[in-house]
């Protein structure tokens, strides 16, 4: 591995953007190619975020000898196809949540790169801010007791048009799987894979849920309560509750600067600020991983993005949410 790794982004939209924009955060990463299916587009990429190179398809991308890891920033209903493009050509891959709409479809991702060597990674960005990171060690050295109960709430302000991406079935569209996928993770950080999974939807006239509210439970009595809609601007606050404490996050918990850890009335403030945005955390875990010759990543392991999959495809058949068609 050389002293930088060198990037290639898939896919020209505003989420490359602000990973471009984070990756200049790091003094190892590169950003050597961007490929896109309009040359244009990955010129004026390229031009706008100092990308050293512009491919005029995804093909050329993975297919650049220059590039070691690819991002893959698509809509969620290109992912596989993206990510198998990149899998096969032996590229290191960072694949944007969820990793794709069907689990079978995530699991042959996963095998395929097993099985020829390559790292894979989704890009749950939220597992890598030094907050959250600091938050699971919290609770798993018993900060707080037994972890009891979590909410968690994201809610974007609309009206989106049905035109736009949020609202476009085809193209993995509505809240649950583009901002329910960060309550639903939370949830699984700090008390695993529920027993009891229940939900409510109100659905738009395209077949996209666009205010959904789960509920799970877990074998040992602790739950969950957690929403996601594009209806309203929601508080987006994360609480783990325990039997000696509780951990709070007062603002969007999923990239939190920090957060606060009460016991009774006495409260103990978090700091872990940073800057950008905080996709260049997910990228230096890639780094550390490529160094030390892993192909897959303990913090965001493929088993477990696989099973918060699972869980959002059983969410997505009790509210009625269909990708198939």
């Amino acid at each position: 591995m050389s002293d930088r790794i060198r990037w290639g982004i898939l896919s020209t939209g505003a989420i490359a953007a602000t990973f471009a924009g984070d990756l200049r955060l790091l003094p190892d990463a590169e950003l050597a190619a961007v490929g896109s299916r309009s040359t244009e587009a990955a010129e004026r990429f390229a031009a706008e975020h100092g990308a050293a190179r512009a491919h005029g398809s995804w093909q050329a991308l993975v297919e650049d000898p220059d590039v070691d890891a690819i991002y893959i920033a698509t809509p969620h209903s290109a992912h596989y196809e993206a990510a198998m493009l990149a899998l096969r050509a032996g590229k290191a891959t960072l694949c944007e949540k969820p990793f794709t709409l069907a689990v079978s479809e995530a699991e042959e991702m996963a095998e395929t790169a097993r099985a020829g060597g390559v790292f894979l990674m989704e890009a749950m960005w939220m597992r890598c801010i030094p907050a959250i990171r600091r938050m699971v060690e919290l609770v798993r050295d018993g900060a707080i007791g037994e972890p009891v109960s979590v909410h968690a709430d994201f809610g974007i302000q609309g009206p989106f048009p049905e035109t736009s991406r949020l609202r476009d079935r085809r193209l993995g569209g509505g809240a649950l799987y583009d901002v329910g996928i960060y309550p639903v993770t939370f949830a699984h950080l700090f008390l695993g894979v529920p027993s009891t999974v229940q939900a409510w939807a109100r659905m738009s006239a395209g077949g996209v849920d666009e205010n959904t509210g789960m509920l799970f439970g877990y074998d040992g009595g602790a739950v969950a309560a957690l929403t996601c809609s594009l209806l309203g601007d929601s508080a987006r606050r994360g609480t783990i509750t325990g039997t000696l404490g509780r951990i709070e996050v007062r603002r969007d918990f999923f990239h939190p600067h920090g957060f606060t850890l009460w016991r009774g009335e006495e409260a103990e403030e978090f700091d872990l600020a940073y800057e950008g945005r905080g996709y260049q955390f997910e990228a230096e875990e890639v780094h550390r991983c490529l160094r030390e010759g892993l192909i897959e990543s303990q913090l965001v392991p493929l088993s477990e993005t696989i099973d918060i999959l699972r869980l959002l495809n059983d969410i997505s058949g009790i509210i009625g949410l269909d990708y198939s068609s």
